[in-house]
């Protein structure tokens, strides 16, 4: 199975006329994604890539029954789109664009928690699901087969590399997850653990982490906690970034020794979680344990 989304996955492109969004609905209807519709104000009554255009998402969700939402709208136009999304009934938006102002980001979690509705993003390359033949944004589908490991990354192009690795090896995902970079965003690698856990067919669940922030060592105290008994495995960017060195990910904030390579490393293996030191290294540790299940 898988986490997120389901076989009753309706989908709807905000944006859907632009350069990225006719681009993106192209490869996501090609994998077999469920795409009911596309909104863009004053392009209603339109067709994309065969798919119905509507002015208002409360029309789209009224006409096609939609839950969900990807938005391939600017970083300016973004909190509106979302707004408008969870207010129409929405219950999962995906949300692509970077550089989504902090504040804007706050106003659309406030929103979405009030809602029942989740956020993934932004600055998401979106989620897929191989079982399902569901993709949601832009993950690369020749990389993926079906199968039983759940994925979590802050990264997107190294969920890729991930994902690529993990099928040349033929280990199988569920679900992979690019969550964004950015320091304020909608689900985290807490929020997402649970739902792996609670998946059946989600028999161990990778954590793709970076240096910055502290999400990484909120997900080992959960671990730790006994809340999570499926195996985990994690690998963490950053390693040879110097002390003190500015990059220029948004999310890669370093406080004391809470954000930074070591720390977290450190957390996540005494949490029990196999770390591999390289990315060549997942597939060994994954077999491993997955032998043991």
């Amino acid at each position: 199975m898988s986490i997120l989304v389901g076989p009753d996955t309706k989908v709807i492109v905000q944006g859907i006329t632009g350069r990225a969004g006719s681009l993106h609905t192209a490869g996501m209807l090609a994998y077999g994604t469920k795409i009911v519709g596309g909104v863009r104000p004053g392009a209603g009554g339109e067709e994309v890539n065969g798919v119905p255009v509507w002015n208002k998402v409360k029309a789209a969700v009224a006409e096609t029954g939609a839950n969900t939402s990807v938005l391939f709208v600017p970083a300016a136009t973004a909190k509106g789109a979302a707004l408008e999304a969870i207010a129409a009934g929405i219950r999962l938006l995906v949300m692509v664009p970077e550089h989504v102002p902090p504040h804007d980001t706050l106003e659309i979690l406030e929103a979405a928690e009030e809602a029942g509705a989740m956020v993934v993003g932004p600055n998401t390359p979106g989620l897929i699901a191989p079982p399902l033949k569901c993709k949601l944004g832009f993950m690369p589908d020749r990389y993926c087969i079906p199968g039983q490991v759940g994925i979590a990354s802050r990264s997107g192009t190294l969920a890729y590399e991930v994902l690529a690795r993990l099928t040349a090896a033929g280990i199988g995902q569920s679900t992979c997850v690019g969550i964004g970079g950015d320091p304020t965003i909608g689900l985290r690698f807490t929020d997402l653990l649970p739902m792996f856990e609670a998946d059946p067919e989600t028999k161990l669940i990778l954590l793709v982490g970076e240096i910055g922030g502290s999400q990484e060592e909120e997900a080992a105290e959960m671990i730790a906690s006994g809340k999570i008994s499926k195996p985990v495995i994690a690998y963490i960017a950053g390693k040879s970034v110097p002390q003190g060195k500015q990059i220029g990910h948004a999310g890669a904030i370093i406080s004391g020794e809470r954000g930074t390579w070591a720390g977290k490393v450190t957390a996540l293996a005494a949490s029990g979680v196999g770390v591999a030191k390289t990315l060549g290294e997942l597939p060994g540790l994954i077999n491993g344990k997955m032998g043991g299940i």
